[in-house]
């Protein structure tokens, strides 16, 4: 009796926090009048057209090249991203240099610094270096493991593993990157992933950055794009338009995490050895 009152407990809050998701779905049908006078999701008529529209957009490019845009950055960023972070962290957990302590100070320092303070001299740096307009820096600072998060999850994970792996690859006649590459980034798969869950999401999320450093909008990524599909006062224009093309702009989102959700947990949750 009491795990059957607990699956229809946890079902009530599965259905309360799924029904944004279910509304936002059932308002991509609706009109103006049935989005903002009723909370229910289900709408009184489905009309499938509003996707093939929303598709179009108002502008002379399809969702398709905004799709392509946001992908031409989330790819290279996430790439970026993990090998940088591996790379850093591999060194903090496995090797002595000078200053270590000093520099993972800074490390931890940077973790708690609002990236919205560096948003002036960074795009004071790229329009010197004629890079504005450019996908460049939107990705190119995540080759230098620039979210410290990810590498002090990563430190967290290698220092969960034991030393004797190391020196047992070294046996085996394993260099440096080679015992990181077949011995150690096996065991710190679902911290990878998540790392990769992580940037895939904020990237696809990212307006403020884009809206700063991409000025046409040939270069939008769908995060503008959907944006610029509506005018500034919200009036005159089909709501559910605008709610269809972010129930589709979700998909990608809602995909990765669907597809890595079990590594992406245990990534989150793991506190020691994990492979």
């Amino acid at each position: 009796m009491k795990k059957f009152l607990l699956y229809i407990f946890l079902t009530a809050v599965g259905v309360i926090m799924l029904y944004p998701l279910l509304w936002l779905i059932g308002a991509s049908f609706k009109t103006n009048d049935e989005i903002f006078t009723s909370i229910w999701f289900m709408p009184k008529s489905i009309d499938t057209s509003v996707y093939k529209n929303a598709w179009e957009t108002v502008t002379p490019y399809t969702m398709g090249h905004y799709f392509l845009n946001t992908f031409m950055i989330i790819l290279p960023k996430t790439v970026f991203a993990v090998s940088s972070s591996v790379l850093v962290a591999y060194g903090f957990a496995r090797f002595d240099f000078p200053m270590k302590k000093f520099f993972f100070v800074l490390l931890i320092c940077g973790m708690f610094m609002p990236s919205i303070v560096t948003i002036t001299p960074r795009y004071m740096m790229w329009k010197e270096l004629g890079l504005l307009d450019t996908f460049i820096p939107l990705t190119l600072p995540s080759l230098f493991a620039c979210e410290g998060m990810f590498v002090f999850i990563l430190i967290q994970f290698l220092k969960g593993i034991p030393r004797e792996f190391d020196e047992a690859a070294r046996i085996d006649g394993c260099g440096t990157i080679k015992t990181l590459v077949f011995v150690l980034l096996p065991c710190i798969k679902p911290a990878v992933i998540s790392i990769a869950v992580f940037t895939f999401l904020w990237t696809m999320n990212d307006f403020l950055e884009p809206l700063i450093i991409i000025q046409s909008v040939e270069k939008y990524p769908l995060s503008l794009a959907l944006r610029l599909s509506s005018d500034s006062t919200g009036q005159g224009y089909e709501q559910r338009k605008i709610i269809a093309m972010s129930v589709i702009g979700l998909i990608p989102s809602v995909a990765v995490f669907a597809f890595a959700q079990k590594k992406f947990v245990s990534g989150i949750t793991a506190g020691g050895l994990s492979g």
